[in-house]
């Protein structure tokens, strides 16, 4: 498993705008599927998705301006 996570960011080296703008609509579109499956289910959890995502864009925000900008 290490040896596949190694290779795998190897590659991701290699990304261009493009690719992670395809990846970015891969993820993006297959959330979209999960959700209209299963809406129910979303729906009754949706105060913990949001918590899930303020705390994710939290991270991601420190350590896009704050942590890589030193």
């Amino acid at each position: 498993m290490n040896t596949l996570i190694k290779r795998t960011l190897k590659a991701t080296r290699n990304y261009t705008l493009a690719d992670f703008a395809c990846l970015k609509i891969t993820l993006l579109s297959a959330g979209i599927i999960i959700g209209a499956y299963f809406p129910k289910f979303f729906l009754s959890h949706s105060s913990l998705l949001w918590l899930v995502f303020i705390v994710t864009y939290v991270w991601i925000m420190y350590r896009t301006f704050i942590q890589y900008m030193k």
